[in-house]
């Protein structure tokens, strides 16, 4: 029992430190040179005609990524020849941009240097209804001109928004996506587990 546990505790360390090491040189790089193209990981459109629902997470950039990530989402109805991605993004909100971005990056572009993690992908039949709940609860986020980094509203918290309101995503967030956990209204139920699977 021991000897397992000592092993679990240095392979999350060595886990750790890896990701650290990546953070940080992540970090101490100009983040405008950093890789943003495809990761390879959404299907072409061109070959694949069915809907496809998929979301993301990724380090963000600097050292908040050794403790926090951004997330997004990307939709393609079916036959549709390119995806939408919807994110919320605090650069220039200050100045008067929007918070919820539409199409700033491909839907599985790498997040300045950090290759995303895909944490949902959906196709096939069905997925054009769920593809229409999403894009409604992209268009009742109640914060599509704010941003905070702490405690939200934020990427994260727009995301799980998202992820309440269409719960047939199965959205988990991970403990990093920071803001998930913002109450959007008041009374409303936190997003830390946004799916439940039914008891059997």
């Amino acid at each position: 029992m021991r000897r397992r546990l000592a092993l679990a505790v240095l392979v999350a360390t060595v886990v750790v430190t890896v990701a650290g090491c990546a953070t940080l040189r992540r970090a101490g790089t100009n983040f405008w040179e950093l890789e943003r193209g495809p990761s390879g990981q959404a299907p072409d459109p061109a070959t694949t005609p069915e809907p496809v629902v998929q979301v993301y997470a990724a380090r963000t950039v600097g050292l908040r990524g050794l403790f926090a990530v951004h997330t997004w989402i990307a939709v393609k109805p079916r036959d549709a020849i390119s995806y939408t991605r919807y994110e919320v993004i605090g650069w220039g909100v200050d100045r008067g941009a929007p918070a919820v971005r539409v199409n700033r990056a491909g839907p599985d572009n790498y997040w300045f240097g950090d290759r995303p993690e895909r944490l949902v992908d959906l196709r096939g039949d069905g997925v054009d209804t769920i593809i229409a709940r999403v894009e409604s609860a992209v268009a009742s986020y109640p914060y599509p001109s704010a941003y905070r980094i702490w405690p939200g509203p934020n990427s994260n918290t727009f995301t799980a928004w998202v992820g309440r309101s269409v719960p047939e995503l199965k959205l988990k967030l991970p403990l990093t996506a920071i803001g998930k956990d913002y109450r959007c209204r008041r009374g409303a139920p936190a997003a830390g587990g946004l799916y439940q699977p039914p008891a059997e």
